[in-house]
């Protein structure tokens, strides 16, 4: 419930019957996304750290720069594939930097853009730490569904992401517009 603040400047909860609540079956789905997301992530990260000292950000970013041409992307399309806040990224970008798995220099094509770039070092600790966070995956998200729950799944947060995606390029273009 909101709240809105009364005469004497308590804050007083307000219904909103405008507000479609979440019914009894959407909430135990939402929160076993929740709770579900939030422990996978958590065991994903620590044994991805554990067994290459890499966090999950740069390991995701070690394998979108794989995955690019001469390994290398601008830093704000690299933002936009990992869902990242451009501030967020450089900092990322900027640790890599100095354990010497990425570089970042100017974009000859736009003087305004930066690419970013991975080493021969960032390579091979990708190459080192894909075999046990594939395994760790696997036993922890894609043997415990079946093909059709694994399959949903994947449709359910490409629906969610495409949503999200198409929400925050229109916020954009609203705020460039006036």
């Amino acid at each position: 419930m909101a709240a809105t603040t009364s005469t004497d400047g308590l804050r007083e909860p307000r219904a909103h019957d405008d507000v479609r609540w979440l019914s009894a079956d959407e909430q135990r789905a939402w929160r076993a996304w929740r709770d579900g997301t939030a422990r996978l992530l958590d065991v994903l990260a620590h044994e991805l750290e554990q067994d290459s000292g890499l966090s999950l950000g740069e390991y995701e970013v070690l394998v979108r720069l794989s995955e690019a041409p001469g390994r290398t992307l601008r830093m704000s399309e690299l933002a936009g594939e990992l869902a990242h806040s451009r501030s967020r990224l450089t900092h990322t970008v900027r640790r890599m930097e100095s354990a010497g798995l990425v570089e970042r220099a100017p974009c000859l094509e736009d003087a305004r853009g930066v690419n970013c770039t991975m080493t021969e070092h960032g390579w091979r600790r990708l190459v080192d730490a894909a075999p046990a966070h594939v395994e760790s995956v696997r036993a922890h998200l894609v043997d415990v569904l079946t093909p059709v729950q694994l399959q949903a799944l994947g449709e359910a947060m490409l629906a969610v992401g495409a949503a999200l995606q198409t929400g925050c390029a229109a916020a954009v273009a609203e705020a460039e517009g006036r």
